[in-house]
């Protein structure tokens, strides 16, 4: 399915393209290997539960604790300090590499080299041409590779796109984004060193909400209508030392290519502020506007408006999607299951290694923009 906007850059899972053979899994479950046991390992895990297509053989992480935690509460055979141990293992068919994002690149194009599929967190390199290299590694070992991007699988937000790409609020005309974070109380227990990396250019290739979160903001803006043509962003940067910030408050507006739709977003750091949460400790609502209706997504990552997840307002009447799945941590497990069904029917799994760029290439203009104080055509960035 494609989206009525015309854009070819979000579709379902399809066949590959050029008739090349892929090395699918078949006939036995597929082993997977995870390098990295940070916090967002705990969420990667829910996509595992109940195949049986699917076992998680080992693990990799150069913290011992963090490697020996994960072995335990999961019952993980096989834990290795290096990856390159995990990435030797011949019951190793799929790689999820879940590290800070300057070990992308390296890691990716050795698990492909090794001949294993690779799903890579986002965002997937600090640069278009990492990205590039990356892609030409998988295309060359005949390897899937994909971008873990959950938020293009969490119920309310496909709900929305089913309702824009059914005509329920006419022609789209504007979508409005926005995430607040507040206080670490309201949510995950994060450590400071787990943490840092975020905060640091050279780890984390921007800054933690335009360039880390953002990604997956992005990817929902392209993926609810379309392909972008250009970007304005205004960044503020909170120094906290050492080479480190936080890019906040900080906002960005864009324009949809060939259409007169734009679209805005807002990061704000609100770092006293409680906002109740299962997970990260932030606010997230998007609002998409068409001349016939209105459609809200009312969350995210947390849960800071008791109210449904997804409203619709046409013609006089609000309906309310309250039976929708809203735990943030559905989207993680509907991801993860997306990868593995790909793979058993040997189709081409989202986010593709193209609209992962262009994902990161949308990121990447609102970061020229701020910086050079203009409007930047993603066109020039490659």
């Amino acid at each position: 399915m494609t989206v009525s906007s015309g854009s070819s850059t979000y579709g379902a899972g399809h066949e590959l393209p050029d008739g090349r053979e892929v090395k699918a899994v078949k006939g036995k479950p597929t082993g997977v290997g995870i390098i990295g046991c940070g916090r967002i390992f705990d969420l990667h895990m829910l996509g595992y539960e109940g195949r049986e297509d699917a076992v998680v053989l080992a693990a990799a992480d150069i913290s011992e604790d963090k490697l020996r935690q994960r072995l335990a509460t999961y019952s993980i055979p096989k834990g290795y300090p290096d990856y390159r141990r995990l990435l030797e293992d011949p019951d190793i068919d799929l790689v999820e590499i879940l590290t800070p994002h300057h070990l992308h690149r390296e890691m990716a194009i050795a698990a492909a080299r090794a001949g294993k599929h690779v799903s890579l967190q986002k965002p997937p390199a600090l640069s278009l041409a990492e990205v590039d290299e990356i892609a030409s590694a998988a295309e060359e070992s005949g390897v899937v590779l994909r971008v873990y991007e959950n938020f293009v699988f969490y119920p309310p937000v496909m709900k929305a796109r089913e309702l824009i790409e059914g005509g329920a609020i006419g022609e789209p005309l504007n979508i409005r984004m926005r995430t607040l974070s507040g206080a670490a109380a309201g949510g995950w227990e994060v450590p400071l060193e787990s943490w840092a990396w975020r905060v640091d250019k050279r780890s984390c290739g921007g800054g933690p909400f335009v360039f880390d979160d953002g990604y997956r903001k992005f990817s929902m803006a392209l993926y609810l209508l379309g392909e972008v043509e250009k970007v304005y962003a205004w960044m503020e940067e909170l120094p906290l030392g050492e080479g480190r910030c936080v890019d906040a408050p900080s906002i960005c507006i864009w324009k949809y290519r060939d259409r007169k739709i734009f679209g805005s977003i807002d990061f704000t750091w609100a770092y006293d502020l409680y906002i109740r949460s299962d997970y990260y400790a932030a606010d997230d609502r998007v609002e998409v506007t068409g001349t016939r209706g209105v459609i809200w997504i009312t969350r995210g990552h947390g849960n800071m408006l008791a109210i449904p997840p997804l409203l619709f307002y046409r013609d006089g009447e609000l309906t309310a999607y309250s039976s929708l799945e809203a735990d943030w941590g559905a989207s993680f497990r509907d991801c993860t299951r997306h990868m593995l069904d790909c793979l058993r029917e040997g189709k081409t799994p989202r986010l593709t290694p193209r609209e992962g760029r262009e994902v990161l290439r949308f990121a990447l203009a609102a970061i020229t923009s701020a910086r050079e104080g203009r409007e930047v055509y993603l066109e020039e960035l490659g």
